[in-house]
């Protein structure tokens, strides 16, 4: 089975649909004259359905357990044609479209069931995917090369002295790397107020992004926030909000990091934990979608 461990929970909806066929116009007119002797057709496979969306993780191995948030199952009969249509959301990490597929197709089979006392010809002729929204695919502006760029800055004593190594500013390196983000500048400097100020101003003069990581936390010496609020020139605490809620749905510590994220100029100024892992899953929760803002940048100039 696939980790989505890292993944974020977004709503996603998929759109699938099955077709049926009789062999004549009396098995179209037995359903909706509901005189199948099984019992009403449409109401069985539309329960049959439900059940399926919400067990396809019991038929299909590699499939994740998920919150089904609603299923729809409508009918459209076009001459001796079934056509079935099923829509499944979820909020969570991964998609629906096998669980739509699934129900679409219990469902056709169950019409087939109910129905092949009375046709011994019927046909379930397709099932495919119409739609799906919420993932990768979504969000096409994130799929193709990006034009950005990026200057990573560590804020640690220790690594600045060299008595211990840089980790997690490699990671942010590593996840902008993945996303085509140009790593225009890479520092190491100590836990001082004036030296993340002046290094905050001269990167955001030619960076998209400046993404500082260590200082964040409760120590003494943790001063990062402190030193960029009085710079940024508008803060994003939508950004903020998020870093710490995904942090803290895998650690409890996390709600002790004072991450920041504001503008300077064009630039967007990131502050992340100094751990390792504190830095990689914020990156996670943020990444690419804080992209997103630059096409917000560049809609709003006025020449």
């Amino acid at each position: 089975m696939i980790d989505i461990t890292e993944k974020s929970t977004t709503l996603r909806i998929a759109h699938a649909k099955a077709e049926v066929v009789v062999s004549n116009k009396e098995t179209i007119k037995a359903i909706k004259d509901n005189k199948v002797p099984k019992g009403d057709v449409f109401e069985m496979a539309k329960t049959a359905g439900l059940f399926a969306a919400k067990n396809t993780h019991n038929s299909i191995p590699d499939c994740h357990p998920l919150p089904i948030e609603s299923t729809a199952i409508k009918y459209e009969i076009k001459g001796l044609k079934i056509i079935i249509n099923v829509e499944v959301k979820t909020i969570y990490k991964t998609g629906v479209e096998v669980e739509a597929m699934h129900a679409s197709t219990i469902v056709a089979l169950t019409i087939y069931d109910m129905l092949k006392p009375i046709d011994d010809k019927i046909e379930i002729q397709s099932v495919r995917l119409i739609s799906k929204i919420g993932g990768k695919s979504s969000y096409k502006e994130f799929n193709l090369s990006s034009s950005h760029n990026a200057s990573v800055v560590v804020c640690s004593d220790s690594i600045s002295q060299g008595k211990k190594e840089d980790r997690a500013g490699k990671k942010i390196i590593e996840k902008l790397k993945k996303h085509n983000v140009q790593i225009l500048n890479y520092k190491i400097i100590p836990d001082d107020k004036q030296k993340i100020q002046d290094t905050a101003l001269k990167y955001s003069l030619k960076s998209d992004l400046v993404i500082f990581t260590g200082g964040t936390g409760m120590s003494i010496r943790d001063n990062t926030p402190e030193a960029l609020s009085p710079i940024l020139e508008r803060r994003i605490p939508g950004v903020e909000e998020e870093i710490r809620r995904y942090g803290q749905e895998r650690m409890p510590y996390a709600m002790l990091s004072r991450s920041l994220v504001g503008t300077i100029g064009k630039s967007i100024v990131i502050a992340l934990p100094g751990s390792t892992k504190g830095a990689e899953e914020s990156m996670n929760s943020i990444f690419p979608f804080i992209l997103h803002v630059f096409k917000i940048f560049k809609g709003s100039r006025h020449d």
